[in-house]
């Protein structure tokens, strides 16, 4: 009977660890979605009680998960991200938030990634970072990178190079001669710009070119890119639309891009909807 309820009690605080856990996924998610939110709105959330939403803070914060503000949380930025990037990364966020859960939808336990730099790319980061599932990431991305560095379960490997601060990316010879050695499962690239002539382009010669290498280390080749890109034409051309296997984006695309990306020869488009990933 004693050994019973001893296992009873271990039983008891095992549910209690697992719950206590699942709430603080759900805190992190909630937070990654929303950007920031208050103790009020996280309680309503989760269902769970002001005082041990502030517990579950404290340790999330203890984990360099979160960073306090008054009155509530948010998701802790990766240190060191350039200014320029950082403005860049709020324009568009929440379609790109959206794009990258989609992304994050495609990943798989034991898979090799390569993960491009970019504003888009570090949501998926981020994404990823809240809710981690076992991979190899190779990425030319300092941000992706920062955000990664302390997830467990996500082995990265930071490809070497020529630093692009405009864009916190790796660039270069070196760079170039890394990817020449590897090969992927899936590759994920953001985009500065989609012109009309159906291309991905660049404002960097070297980012132009390792872009154009990634996409031809990986089985199944992804581009996500929130609207706004379509349309645009900087000076180096990275690749066709039509070398992708999916680009993801949003659904702010003009009628006249959405007839033109669904005739695509082989590269399927998925336009996400604002609402689809939010609850």
């Amino acid at each position: 009977m004693i050994n019973l309820t001893r296992q009873d009690d271990h039983d008891d605080q095992s549910l209690g660890n697992l719950v206590q856990l699942d709430r603080l996924a759900a805190i992190r998610r909630q937070l990654y979605q929303a950007g920031s939110q208050t103790i009020q709105e996280l309680a309503a959330a989760t269902g769970a009680s002001e005082p041990t939403i502030r517990r579950d803070l404290k340790l999330l914060e203890e984990d360099g998960a979160i960073e306090r503000v008054h009155g509530g949380a948010r998701l802790m930025q990766a240190i060191g991200s350039e200014v320029a990037f950082d403005l860049r990364e709020q324009r568009h966020i929440e379609a790109k938030r959206d794009i990258a859960e989609a992304a994050y939808g495609l990943l798989r336990p034991g898979q090799t990634v390569l993960f491009d730099a970019g504003t888009t790319m570090a949501q998926l980061a981020r994404r990823l970072r809240v809710q981690p599932i076992p991979l190899t990431v190779i990425t030319n991305g300092l941000t992706v990178a920062q955000e990664l560095a302390t997830v467990d379960a996500v082995r990265v490997v930071l490809v070497g190079g020529d630093l692009r601060a405009e864009n916190m990316s790796m660039v270069g010879p070196q760079a170039e001669a890394m990817l020449n050695g590897i090969w992927c499962d899936q590759v994920f690239l953001g985009a500065g710009a989609i012109a009309e002539d159906g291309a991905i382009y660049s404002k960097d010669d070297r980012e132009a070119s390792l872009n154009a290498l990634m996409l031809r280390r990986a089985a199944y080749r992804v581009l996500i890119a929130d609207a706004s890109k379509l349309g645009l034409r900087t000076t180096f051309r990275v690749a066709p639309l039509s070398d992708l296997d999916l680009f993801v984006t949003d659904v702010a695309a003009p009628p006249a891009w959405r007839e033109r990306l669904g005739h695509l020869p082989r590269t399927k488009t998925r336009f996400i909807e604002p609402s689809e990933f939010r609850e």
